[in-house]
């Protein structure tokens, strides 16, 4: 099947033109075919072209209004619909194989209220007033069938339409997680039929996309398309490349030499998936769940919602299933899902909409970002209307023109990032994005150094830069000037009582008192947090300069060998990197800073005003304490404490020989838990191997 640009143009239009509807009040008998033809081009990009134009929510809600319709409407429906076989065309690239059994896919939930109602219906059809459900992850990667016959891997396919794969024996052989051989006689078992997910974890993902940008290649849009395209190259050897996993996820067939079906001796799926472990298989036995009841179910899919980002692999929701199999062939099967099983889909972390526009920011070293505005989509329960582009190589590699559809997504639920742009969808009206050649700010001429991917605006006199460079200085990264945020920077920047650094330390607060919307009691606090900041350790003051390059560590590390900060105008290339992990690019940049008189004046002025330029303890290199409490361990605090502040608590550790750590990995020793602790805590408990500590038993120990 080919589409052309006009049809694929057109068929994006009519699906926004069907979801843009938040219900199924408007559709019509005569929509059927419509429906059917969206259905049936999406699947097409999705399964055969493996590169979706619309979300997997988007399609969901098209494939359930021809669903509905059909089922108001069974007349009108055409013997080859969607609804009737899971997808429809097949590439040609490999041999088709025909599965033991069909590959039906699950039916959608995505609240309690479905889970409850499909729990209604299973409840129904077993007669009974509770059900043990068992709970796991939904993997986001490629669907495989693998068949064993006396132990051994015989064939690999992948779930093409249903009931007719594409034969990857080969390719699978490369899948580490996948045995060549597994004692399924154990059992009985002569011939059987195994259900996975080929997957990609995120940390193999990223290191493939920066190995493909290296190269000047196209980055994958995700690693679901990452994974099923390593199934589906003909080559085994790029397959090996990419480094999948294969997660089991079902036993679905298994007889022995003469054909009898073993499957009823293993009597449930939480006991098959526990067998499949033990011979060898990669399942998802510390993940899964039994859960008594639909509220036990629904609690674990809000569970997994909130940790779904700590997990090392994509997952976009939860599988439920019946447990027991007597109940699953209670239950049975419609045409498209089993009536056992129901997938609970967390909220979509892909979306499209169109790229409307492209400014521009201005950093504190006068790095220029691209912003692109794009028409709000909803995404993991935020509006998304700005999108940071990064730099002018990014919009080139991803070939972004102002009017493009484009996919995003929102990475860990944080910070939402430009996939691809879709230039199948263009139209001719679409405009190049022309980077800028001067500040957008003060018209400088912008430059780019050799081996940097930014534009710079080289005028440090620069209104923009400026007031960046103050912003930074009092945050909570640089000086942590408690309540002085970014609004009372703009406010007595235009006031014209800050133009540099020093002047934040020499403010009128009989003046502040008298704005509107302070008083006196706002004066004072805030007088009494810049008053703190002057007894800050230099190696923030270092950080807070905003020096190109000189980040936290390189503060702290400069800050542990110089007595006071003026003496770095006189230090050298040699001073700089005879410290161990400082390099000539710091110490040139360190170097043209402190060459200015007009950054030594001020630093001077900053000094007059009470604020620290010498070193203090604080900035002194940590004696290596070998029989401290903690000696030798690694150790991370998560909830809230009680007793102390986060940096209090992470001093004391690192007093008793503690290193900490920022997150719960196979390398924690120690977690510290406060009130409310979350995912941090229970990724601990799944490890097994880390020490948890309440707050209180955490002060008991270094007292």
């Amino acid at each position: 099947m080919r589409y052309t640009t006009n049809q694929q143009q057109a068929f994006f239009e009519v699906s926004k033109q069907f979801l843009a509807h938040k219900d199924e009040s408007h559709l019509k008998p005569d929509d059927i075919p419509a429906l059917e033809d969206l259905v049936r081009f999406h699947e097409y990009r999705y399964y055969v072209l493996n590169d979706p134009l619309i979300s997997d929510y988007e399609y969901d809600r098209l494939y359930k209004m021809l669903e509905a319709l059909e089922k108001k409407h069974p007349a009108k429906a055409s013997p080859t619909s969607p609804t009737k076989r899971v997808s429809s065309d097949l590439t040609e690239d490999f041999a088709s194989v025909t599965h033991l059994i069909p590959m039906l896919s699950l039916d959608n939930s995505y609240d309690a209220d479905d889970l409850i109602k499909f729990d209604t219906q299973v409840k129904k059809l077993t007669e009974l007033d509770e059900i043990t459900y068992t709970v796991e992850p939904k993997f986001d990667g490629g669907s495989i069938a693998v068949i064993y016959e006396n132990d051994l891997l015989v064939r690999t396919a992948t779930r093409g339409n249903g009931e007719v794969g594409e034969e990857i024996t080969i390719q699978s052989r490369t899948i580490k997680s996948l045995p060549l051989e597994a004692a399924f006689s154990s059992k009985g078992i002569y011939r059987a039929e195994i259900r996975g997910e080929a997957v990609i974890s995120k940390e193999r993902f990223k290191a493939i996309n920066k190995f493909r940008a290296d190269e000047g290649l196209s980055l994958l849009a995700n690693s679901r398309n990452s994974a099923t395209g390593g199934l589906r190259t003909k080559d085994p050897q790029e397959t090996s490349r990419r480094q999948l996993d294969a997660f089991i996820f079902q036993l679905g067939y298994a007889v022995d030499k003469n054909g009898k079906d073993v499957l009823p001796s293993i009597k449930s799926h939480h006991d098959a998936i526990d067998f499949l472990g033990n011979i060898g298989f990669k399942v998802s036995r510390g993940e899964k769940k039994l859960c008594q009841g639909i509220q036990e179910v629904i609690d674990q899919c809000n569970h997994w919602a909130e940790i779904r980002d700590d997990y090392p692999y994509e997952i976009d929701g939860m599988v439920i299933k019946v447990d027991s199999f007597d109940l699953q062939d209670m239950c049975g099967y419609t045409s498209h899902h089993p009536r056992w099983a129901i997938a609970y889909k967390f909220q979509a972390k892909q979306a499209t909409t169109k790229l409307l526009d492209v400014e521009y920011q201005i950093g504190k070293i006068g790095s220029i970002t691209p912003v692109a505005k794009v028409e709000p989509v909803s995404l993991a329960g935020v509006t998304i209307s700005s999108i940071s582009l990064h730099n002018e190589d990014f919009i080139t590699s991803k070939d972004l023109r102002i009017g493009d559809q484009v996919l995003i997504e929102r990475a860990g639920d944080v910070i939402p990032y430009i996939v691809k742009s879709l230039p199948e969808l263009r139209t001719g009206h679409e405009k190049k994005v022309h980077y800028p050649t001067h500040c957008p700010s003060c018209d400088t001429p912008l430059v780019r150094e050799e081996d940097e991917a930014a534009w710079r605006c080289p005028n440090l006199d620069c209104k923009a830069q400026i007031l960046q460079r103050l912003i930074f200085h009092v945050s909570k990264d640089a000086m942590d000037i408690d309540g002085f945020g970014e609004k009372y920077i703009l406010r007595f920047y235009e006031l014209g009582w800050i133009k540099n650094m020093a002047d934040i330390y020499n403010l009128d607060y009989d003046k502040i008192a008298a704005l509107e919307g302070f008083g006196k009691k706002s004066a004072d606090k805030l007088k009494a947090s810049i008053e703190k900041a002057k007894l800050n350790p230099i190696h923030r003051l270092l950080h807070s300069l905003s020096i190109h390059h000189l980040g936290q560590r390189a503060a702290k590390l400069i800050a542990e060998k110089v007595s006071h900060v003026l003496d770095l105008a006189n230090w050298t290339t040699e001073d700089y990197t005879s410290i161990k992990d400082i390099g000539p690019v710091v110490a040139q940049n360190s170097m043209k800073w402190f060459a200015h008189q007009k950054n030594v004046d001020m630093l001077r002025e900053m000094e007059s005003l009470g604020v620290n330029l010498k070193q203090t303890d604080q900035d002194k290199p940590k004696e290596l304490i070998s029989d401290g409490v903690f000696s030798g361990k690694t150790i991370l605090f998560t909830g809230t404490l009680t007793q102390m502040g986060r940096k209090e608590a992470q001093e004391m550790a690192e007093a008793n020989g503690a290193k900490n750590i920022s997150a719960v990995s196979g390398n924690l020793d120690i977690l510290v838990v406060g009130d409310n602790a979350g995912s941090k805590l229970d990724k601990a408990r799944k490890l097994g191997t880390v020490q948890i500590l309440t707050e209180q038993e955490f002060m008991d120990l270094i007292q």
